[in-house]
């Protein structure tokens, strides 16, 4: 499953690809951690190309967007025109803790602002 990022002045961006089931959460979880934790106070998460979201993908994301926050960071989630992925997280309630945008711009305009 890829996972990449990239670094910008405040702003550290993840792009995940594939299948966020168990398998894809175990094969990304410590890597995940390891880039949602940086050095940067503010992480978007790219979910526009994930073609499968569990609820293990969906607490992978938590347990990080919740690590994020007690160091005074901040996560939100770009979830593009996917709207199997944007459905099944706002079913769960979890653009209360994180918030959800449909593109990298609206996200780092929140960000901004």
């Amino acid at each position: 499953m890829p996972i990449d990022f990239k670094d910008f002045d405040t702003i550290r961006l993840i792009k995940i690809d594939g299948r966020l089931d168990s398998a894809g959460s175990d094969e990304i979880a410590t890597r995940f951690s390891a880039m949602s934790s940086g050095a940067k106070p503010s992480v978007i998460v790219d979910l526009s190309e994930v073609s499968f979201l569990s609820s293990i993908g969906i607490r992978l994301i938590i347990q990080n967007a919740k690590a994020l926050q007690g160091k005074g960071g901040k996560m939100l989630l770009v979830t593009g025109e996917n709207e199997h992925v944007s459905g099944t997280l706002e079913s769960t309630g979890i653009s209360s803790l994180v918030p959800i945008f449909n593109n990298i711009q609206l996200a780092e305009q929140a960000i901004a602002g």
